[in-house]
């Protein structure tokens, strides 16, 4: 079977409508994307999903939506702007620029015999000795193989902005980085006006930015991303039991809601010399893409860490009453941090087939998570008006495309390609008996369905 690289991804992506490169006719942003019609209407599943399942459902989370420039001195006291930096090199050859901690991970996932360095941590390893230890490690450039590198300095990845007619010190402002610091910031608003008692949890879905140094691997690695996250609170000493509960959460959405695969999906626990300051335990969650391994997922115990950070940077107090045992203390946050964009890249890397007897590729995604659940399909151009009538009944419960170009035959299999899995076909004779012929996509099985009741055999079969 021919193996799958990252670029049959992209050209299929690209083809049907799912990813295009940003600003095409102005010949593009390198590494900028932009969804087209059906990896948004995706990605848009899988976030309703997660809300499904982690707000929906559960009486103890709540959903926010905070705004993208916060006060710059929220990302002073949350550390991000003294300390969120990476470590960048530069190639003497061929100028290319790099993260000179990647390099060393990259070839280490490749090289399984290779020894890394006792002392190496990605995140915690000092210029000086990340320069050494590329040395020792013989590295070479990935674009030109040269070995001579500019000395490693640090990369600040907070993208820059300016509120006002100004562009000076006074009006520095930032994109966030991350979704996360507005549950802390308002966490005692939040805690007041809903009241909850512990434990709960605040989630935000929305667009985080960050200067990469890197990007690549199409969507995976971006400037400009979106996250799903939830900050839990708990009692302290009931973190353990909360992080155990929320590894299960995690790992039940991504194969068992979405139906990623199970053997493409790794856990692993961040190990205690890796771990960022704030953290007392930290687990990724990994899918294993055609490059490679990558992080879909991080689950972090934050501990009290950003709670406190923020009372004592802004003089605010943050601490939560508990009216039970009347006390007052600051809680432990567990975080399930989720990469949307990579998520969506997860699910269409799994859904991508070889079909090697007709030479050609399809995407095979699970049934809630395809972009269109139903296509209507008229038979000839004198009923199109009676078509429209059905998609504007099945589009009230589901997302259909109503196609009536070309032959019936090349119609079934541009659907089938992007994996509709119910297509309606339309012609005069049914009709007028109030029937239509739904075609299931995975059997290729036909049945004749009464249009009356068309809505509820459609949400029985797609529930």
């Amino acid at each position: 079977m021919k193996k799958i690289e990252m670029k049959d991804i992209v050209n299929l992506c690209q083809n049907r409508g799912f990813v295009y490169p940003w600003s095409e006719i102005y010949w593009g942003l390198a590494n900028s994307w932009d969804y087209g019609p059906y990896g948004s209407l995706l990605k848009e599943n899988i976030k309703n999903l997660w809300l499904k399942e982690f707000i929906r459902k559960r009486t103890d989370t709540m959903l926010i939506d905070a705004s993208i420039i916060m006060n710059p001195k929220v990302w002073e006291a949350s550390g991000h702007v003294g300390g969120f930096a990476d470590p960048l090199m530069d190639c003497k050859e061929c100028k290319a620029r790099w993260r000179a901690d990647k390099l060393v991970e990259e070839l280490c996932e490749k090289n399984p015999e290779i020894e890394v360095p006792k002392d190496f941590s990605w995140d915690k390893t000092e210029n000086t000795r990340l320069d050494e230890i590329i040395k020792e490690l013989n590295i070479s450039c990935p674009d030109c193989e040269g070995k001579e590198f500019t000395p490693i300095k640090k990369f600040n990845l907070m993208l820059k902005t300016f509120l006002g007619v100004t562009e000076d010190g006074s009006a520095l402002a930032y994109l966030r980085p991350e979704t996360a610091q507005w549950q802390f910031v308002d966490f005692a608003n939040v805690a007041r006006t809903s009241r909850r008692k512990l434990p709960f949890g605040i989630a935000q879905v929305g667009k985080s930015f960050r200067n990469e140094i890197t990007p690549g691997n199409f969507i995976f690695r971006t400037r400009e991303f979106e996250q799903m996250e939830i900050e839990y609170f708990v009692t302290p000493g009931e973190d353990d039991e909360a992080f155990e509960l929320w590894k299960n959460e995690s790992e039940r959405f991504l194969t068992q809601v979405i139906w990623l695969d199970s053997e493409k999906i790794r856990f692993s626990p961040i190990k205690k010399e890796e771990l960022p300051h704030y953290s007392k335990q930290a687990w990724d969650f990994d899918y294993k893409f055609p490059f490679g391994w990558g992080e879909v997922e991080t689950l972090a115990n934050r501990t009290d860490y950003d709670l406190k950070s923020h009372m004592t940077a802004s003089k605010q107090n943050l601490a939560y009453f508990d009216a039970v045992n009347n006390k007052k203390f600051l809680p432990y946050v567990i975080e399930p941090a989720m990469w949307l964009s990579r998520i969506t890249l997860a699910a269409i890397c799994d859904a991508y087939t070889i079909d090697e007897e007709n030479n050609r590729a399809y995407l095979k995604f699970e049934p809630r998570v395809a972009p269109i659940k139903v296509a209507i399909l008229p038979v000839v151009k004198k009923i199109w008006d009676l078509a429209k009538q059905i998609y504007a009944q099945v589009s009230e419960d589901f997302m259909c495309e109503y196609d009536e170009v070309g032959s019936i035959g090349k119609r079934f299999a541009r659907m089938d390609e992007i994996w509709v899995p119910f297509c309606i076909s339309i012609d005069s004779n049914n009709f007028e008996e109030g029937n239509v012929t739904l075609r299931e996509r995975d059997s290729m099985e036909q049945e004749i369905v009464k249009i009356s009741e068309l809505n509820e055999w459609l949400r029985v079969r797609l529930k």
